[in-house]
């Protein structure tokens, strides 16, 4: 991808996980990774609806995202 580009959703999902990996610990609220990586708030939704539903992150009761459980070992 060139400077120019708009990223894609995958873009920012291949990101996103590889920033998870790179912290397993890493527990963000939906607003915080809005902030993180300048995200309109439905290419956000988008992400975060992908990374929980495809097992790769968990949406916690406290409103958190973290890597999902499966992925930690």
């Amino acid at each position: 991808m060139n400077a120019h580009e708009v990223p894609t959703i995958e873009d920012w999902k291949t990101l996103i996980e590889a920033e998870y990996r790179e912290m397993p610990g890493l527990t963000l609220t939906k607003p915080q990774v809005r902030r993180l990586w300048h995200l309109e708030p439905q290419v956000c939704d988008a992400i975060l609806k992908e990374l929980v539903s495809s097992d790769f992150l968990e949406h916690t009761r406290n409103d958190v995202y973290v890597l999902s459980s499966s992925r930690r070992h």
